[in-house]
């Protein structure tokens, strides 16, 4: 059978890293037929991984998308802001789209990527990999089998280990509302998905509380300088030095026993997002003069560190979700509640456990390994998405569903600020309009 081919838009850490393995794995069911990337190096790379031609690797998806459709389906993979403009592009010109999460930086965007997915008769599935590990699947099997009766209550927690909430959310990426997103949108869009999806009802009302009280200048040791290396006098003792992070590795002992053996580190995340090279001179160079070396107190960071979303569902299902980002390690926890027992779960890089105590009988405990990236998830959702488009099958999350949790999660910070509990029919409707409006 033919493979499904693919366009690449955006050759980081998650598009050639997480997806398009995918396709080296597999070559009977995936192929990467172009690549649109700014970066010369991971253009080469990318484009050396999965036999590219040179008439046929980008410098931009503009450029990309100027030759026509050149396959079935297109890998977005930009930064936050840069998602639009492109689905909409390849959208328009026939492709079906695994876009990475979040779906865009604003409600209105999002609404209108899934109009325009509709209107193209497209499919547009979201990276919201979570619902493709084998975790969990289960997880949302063993609910919808009845293992617990009427669910009543849910109590979801993503617990950010406080080098990752460092990593990403105060050095990296995603530390400003303003050039990212809400970092309940960047981080948690996974976890309302989750609870849409086991629960299978609409949420009424949100309400919600955070705000950033770590890392920020008022909390800087005595001293501290603006840069781990600059001669910090707690440096040696510092949860979040960067040395410590990236040059020690002490947050990763397999990747820690690995060097220690001579072998090079593999370019895996965060590193790889440091620098195209994972050895100790250029992570050196990236501490010393990139953003990811800077003090966690001194940075120009402005998302929470910890923040409260509490939910009632349409059957009147209650829910909350806690996020933070001071965690010893990372994971998330979750408990569910119902009529005829109690369900429990932890999820992490190993895998997970699910235990299931009724009220009346023997508790049930399922092991489940996840050492993949994402649990598998990564591995899974592209598998899925292959299939759907070769079957003209429905994918296990579809754009309308995923719509649902970035609106929570944009709802969910306009009631932080607002301090009001946000009514989701009143809110979805007005976003709609505003879309049909614009069009007119």
């Amino acid at each position: 059978m033919t493979p499904v081919g693919f366009v690449l838009i955006g050759a980081g850490s998650r598009g050639a890293d997480a997806y398009a393995p995918y396709a080296q794995h597999h070559p009977d069911e995936a192929r990467i037929v172009a690549v649109a990337e700014p970066d010369p190096v991971r253009r080469a790379k990318i484009a050396d991984l999965h036999d590219i031609p040179a008439d046929r690797c980008f410098g931009s998806y503009d450029e990309l998308f100027a030759q026509g459709q050149l396959a079935q389906a297109a890998l977005i993979c930009t930064q936050d802001a840069m998602h639009v403009e492109p689905t909409l592009a390849a959208l328009a010109l026939g492709y079906h789209v695994l876009l990475e999460k979040p779906m865009a930086t604003t409600p209105i965007d999002c609404t209108r990527l899934v109009m325009a997915a509709e209107a193209a008769n497209r499919m547009l599935v979201i990276g919201h990999v979570l619902r493709y590990t084998d975790f969990f699947f289960l997880l949302h099997e063993l609910l919808s089998a009845g293992k617990i009766g009427d669910i009543i209550t849910v109590a979801h927690r993503e617990n950010v280990a406080h080098w990752h909430m460092a990593h990403s959310f105060v050095r990296g990426n995603w530390r400003s509302k303003a050039e990212s997103t809400p970092m309940i949108l960047a981080k948690c869009c996974h976890d309302l998905d989750i609870m849409v999806w086991n629960l299978g009802q609409n949420i009424t009302h949100v309400g919600s509380f955070g705000s950033l009280s770590n890392y920020q200048s008022g909390r800087a040791p005595a001293g501290a300088p603006a840069r781990c290396l600059d001669g910090c006098p707690v440096e040696s003792t510092c949860a979040w030095s960067a040395k410590r992070i990236y040059l020690d590795l002490e947050p990763f002992p397999h990747l820690r026993d690995t060097v220690a053996k001579g072998e090079p580190l593999p370019s895996v995340w965060p590193f790889n997002v440091l620098s195209t090279d994972t050895n100790y001179a250029a992570r050196l160079a990236a501490v010393q003069n990139g953003p990811y070396g800077r003090c966690v107190y001194h940075c120009d960071n402005d998302v929470v560190d910890h923040q409260v979303v509490t939910m009632e569902f349409a059957n009147g299902v209650t829910a909350s979700l806690t996020m933070h980002g001071m965690g010893f390690e990372e994971d998330r926890t979750m408990r569910y509640d119902g009529t005829l027992g109690t369900l429990t779960g932890v999820f992490n890089a190993q895998g997970g456990r699910i235990e299931i105590h009724p009220h009346r009988g023997t508790p049930e405990v399922y092991e489940v390994d996840g050492r993949a990236g994402h649990g598998g998830g990564d591995t899974g959702i592209m598998k899925n998405f292959v299939a759907a488009i070769r079957d003209g099958g429905t994918p296990r999350s579809t754009a309308h569903e995923s719509l649902e949790s970035h609106l929570l999660a944009f709802a969910s910070e306009d009631a932080r600020i607002s301090r009001d509990v946000i009514d989701m029919a009143q809110y979805r409707a007005k976003l709609r309009a505003t879309v049909e409006g614009s069009k007119q």
